[in-house]
């Protein structure tokens, strides 16, 4: 028998933290891979499948009020039903669930150790000094955005999620098409025709259940930029067309946040990381190297001129290693360098890139992109 729709409410973020501090029980109902990346402070961690025996236990009274939390609002859910079902009347699933409770600033706790199957997957970066523990705890409350889940981020996203970071959003409303699988290794034949995200999410779950995935099927656009952004710490650039690329430049300078950008043609590739706001010392953007966008046919896409199925899996893994050294804080950075990679040759270049002060994306009179009639600015 379903129970009865009346004794479960949905609580947003702010009102659930309300009731919380007013002595009302929070319960986190996702896996203890998932609470490595945070958790409600002083919220009982019980997983799903044991959620209803648990709270029973605790909280025998059937006119208790209970509020239960997840990633996002589905599981909290099914976790309320679960408890309606043994009769429970005063059950709050809290919409948005710990996604939008960390989003909003609300206070969490991370764990200060790391869990034995995370000390095990994770064995050989914890031998390293300059990661460590500290490092990969750092590494797991970390939350990165993928703007493509194609060349470059196939590779990205697959080193980025081995490595432990906590929170992998990838935004693409493309789909898996046969000509991708030269070299879009997230993806395999059974899936063409799928979303590439939701290929994505399937092999990166599988890869490493600790890592969220965060699957977003749309094109980054004005209307939506500041939203793929909010919360997050690093971009990385996996776009495959420049509108997109000057979108992106836009609001990262307007929000400060670093920017890891890679780009390949046929035989030769390039990475760097345009982050104006870096602390100590301003590093140029994606405009003090290109300020406008070429004319129409004077760079074709991987479509029109092709690209060794290689390519990307060289620059998004070199992406992914400036991502894991922004996270970290070790190394120098690509910043105000740009390493050009010639497969043909074997050869690697490196080019000075100083900030520009007059620049139209990140000087003192900044002007938008206007592409194909499209203002590719990060207002919509």
């Amino acid at each position: 028998m379903d129970p009865p729709a009346a004794a479960i409410r949905e609580l947003d973020v702010d009102s659930a933290l309300a009731r919380q501090r007013a002595g009302i029980p929070l319960v986190d109902v996702r896996e203890p891979g998932e609470w490595a990346l945070g958790s409600p402070t002083d919220a009982w961690r019980i997983p799903l499948d044991q959620a209803a025996e648990a709270v029973a236990a605790r909280v025998p009274a059937l006119d208790s009020e209970i509020l239960l939390i997840c990633a996002s609002g589905i599981r909290s859910r099914r976790a309320a039903e679960a408890l309606a079902a043994r009769g429970y009347r005063r059950l709050a699933s809290v919409t948005g669930g710990f996604t939008q409770w960390r989003a909003r600033g609300l206070p969490f706790e991370s764990p200060s150790a790391l869990e034995p199957a995370a000390r095990e997957r994770y064995s050989r970066h914890l031998l390293l000094p300059n990661v460590g523990e500290a490092g990969q705890l750092r590494l797991a409350n970390s939350r990165v955005l993928l703007i493509g889940a194609g060349g470059l981020g196939s590779p990205s996203a697959l080193y980025l999620a081995a490595a432990g970071v906590g929170t992998l959003r990838i935004a693409d409303d493309d789909r898996v098409d046969l000509s991708n699988l030269q070299r879009q290794v997230l993806h395999d034949t059974p899936r063409v025709g799928w979303p590439k995200v939701r290929s994505a999410e399937q092999t990166l779950r599988a890869l490493n259940p600790l890592v969220r995935i965060e699957a977003r099927e749309e094109r980054a656009g004005p209307d939506n930029i500041a939203r793929l952004l909010e919360g997050v710490d690093v971009v990385l650039d996996g776009a495959d067309n420049f509108a997109t690329r000057y979108l992106l430049n836009a609001a990262c300078v307007e929000s400060g946040t670093p920017l890891v950008y890679g780009a390949v043609q046929r035989f030769e590739g390039q990475v760097s990381v345009f982050w104006p706001a870096q602390p100590g010392g301003a590093g140029p953007c994606y405009r003090c190297l290109f300020p406008e966008p070429p004319a129409p046919g004077d760079a074709p896409n991987c479509a029109e001129a092709g690209v060794l199925g290689v390519m990307p899996g060289l620059i998004g893994m070199m992406q992914a290693t400036e991502v894991i050294k922004l996270l970290l804080g070790i190394g120098e950075p690509l910043v105000g360098r740009v390493l050009c990679v010639d497969a043909l040759g074997a050869r690697y270049r490196e080019l000075a890139l100083a900030r520009d002060p007059d620049c139209p994306g990140c000087g003192p009179e900044r002007r938008p992109v206007v592409i194909d009639g499209a203002l590719c600015s990060a207002s919509p």
